[in-house]
């Protein structure tokens, strides 16, 4: 065969056909072919639907989920107390660190007015029970009430370091508690006062019964008295092994005020009857963590408590985050919840 080597098909044995290619020119034309298809190529376009697609930018999935309905931001700093108006609802008193507290409205967030006076941190503040007044308190002692259908202040006082504030049931009476130990009622605007000694260390909660004429206090000390808001004398004294060991953080009592329900920072939630003053029941959970003493009295303190309208249930809430539900009949524990953050209302 002539010219056997300038023929791009050679036959070899059984005739097999094999093409010699150029390695150098066909690398060279898809190449070619590669850039020409990436000129064409539009990434913003590409960005813009990888997004439509679901793609998440990083500030998207750091953000945090938010399902509420309305956020009031008026505040500088922290919010430490907040309440709603008892006859419609429609209307919220909050107090912050920023020294203020603002009546506003629920639906649309819009500020009724402002509270303006205070010294230091705004740390509690209650509706009247007809939401025709509103109280606030601050951390120096420093009480104001308003009229809301005024917009004005109508009354002041200043007590010790405040500790509580609560308004009577049913009359424009307001009773406080202070770090000397004092519980203090007042009409309000007249102002005609009464005091109630404490055991010389702080009124550290209180709770006004449904009836109106008895108050439970709790004090520093672990010691709870039931007072008698007319004479002005104690009724019951519960202390030593039947009262609590720590100071009191927080009081609830039944609809028909039967009952008194009470937290200490000793871990212990008990059970009061206001008629004759005696302990029915304490209730508590154990702690299986391992922990040194400090760290255990810390995450066992009780900061809240709660009675259930429907059902004869209670519920304990513990600085560690636990909830507790107790069955009042059989005083057993019938739930147990463990949140990530410390416990504050649970009903």
């Amino acid at each position: 065969m002539e010219n056997c080597e300038e023929d791009t098909v050679q036959l070899h044995g059984d005739e097999e056909i094999i093409e010699v290619i150029d390695l150098n020119d066909t690398e060279q034309t898809t190449t070619d072919h590669l850039v020409e298809e990436l000129e064409d190529v539009d990434f913003a376009d590409a960005e813009v639907i990888a997004d439509d697609e679901g793609w998440e930018t990083e500030d998207e999935m750091d953000a945090e989920q938010d399902d509420s309905d309305l956020t009031f931001s008026k505040h500088t700093g922290s919010v430490f107390c907040i309440s709603l108006d008892p006859v419609t609802n429609n209307l919220a008193i909050t107090g912050g660190e920023d020294d203020k507290a603002y009546l506003w409205n629920v639906i649309d967030g819009q500020v009724v007015f402002e509270c303006t006076g205070h010294k230091d941190s705004v740390t509690c503040a209650a509706f009247s029970h007809d939401s025709k007044l509103v109280a606030t308190g601050d951390m120096s002692g420093l009480i104001k009430v308003w009229k809301i259908d005024a917009k004005e202040e109508i009354w002041s006082f200043e007590v010790g370091d405040l500790e509580w504030l609560q308004w009577h049931p049913c009359a424009p009476v307001l009773l406080a508690g202070a770090a000397d130990g004092n519980m203090w009622m007042w009409k309000v605007p007249s102002g005609e006062c009464k005091t109630f000694q404490g055991p010389n260390c702080q009124a550290t909660s209180g709770k006004i019964l449904p009836d109106g004429k008895r108050g439970m206090v709790g004090y520093e000390d672990g010691t709870l008295r039931l007072w008698d808001l007319k004479q002005g004398n104690t009724i019951h004294v519960i202390k030593g092994y039947d009262g609590h060991q720590g100071p009191l953080t927080s009081m609830e009592c039944n609809k028909d005020g039967t009952l008194v329900l009470t937290g200490s920072t000793d871990g212990q939630a008990k059970l009061i009857n206001t008629s004759t003053g005696k302990v029915l029941g304490s209730f508590s959970v154990e702690n299986s963590e391992e922990k040194n003493m400090t760290e255990l009295q810390d995450s066992i303190s009780v900061e809240s408590v709660g009675f259930c309208n429907v059902l004869p249930l209670i519920a304990v809430a513990y600085l560690d985050g636990t909830l507790a539900i107790y069955d009042l009949t059989t005083q057993s524990l019938r739930h147990r919840c463990k949140h990530e953050m410390t416990g504050t209302e649970p009903f």
